[in-house]
């Protein structure tokens, strides 16, 4: 299966419950959706989600320094981002069900 086309599906929930656990700058939060499982995502994608979800209200940002070279941007989350993670969890779980029992059932083939 092309995991890909589930994790289009799913980057912006996946990095809003990144960021809900705390601020993150892009590669940190890359990072840290890798860590969790999310193995094939990519730079673009993340960085993309973030500028995306920033333009919509669902992330805020700030500018730190960096001991490691220049300034990092940082990101948080807003009321409107902990909205639309709460429905994107509600989503998910039905979705889930679903496919599970789907997935689960025994299908019968006839010859």
């Amino acid at each position: 299966m092309d995991r890909s086309q589930l994790l289009r599906g799913t980057l912006d929930a996946a990095t809003l419950a990144v960021v809900t656990e705390q601020d993150g700058y892009g590669y940190d939060v890359l990072r840290r959706l890798r860590a969790a499982g999310l193995s094939d995502v990519g730079d673009a994608s993340v960085y993309g989600t973030l500028r995306r979800l920033y333009k919509s209200g669902a992330l805020t940002s700030y500018v730190m320094p960096s001991d490691e070279g220049p300034h990092r941007r940082y990101y948080g989350i807003t009321d409107l981002g902990r909205e639309q993670l709460a429905e994107a969890r509600v989503a998910w779980a039905d979705f889930s069900r679903a496919m599970t029992a789907l997935l689960e059932t025994k299908v019968e083939v006839e010859l």
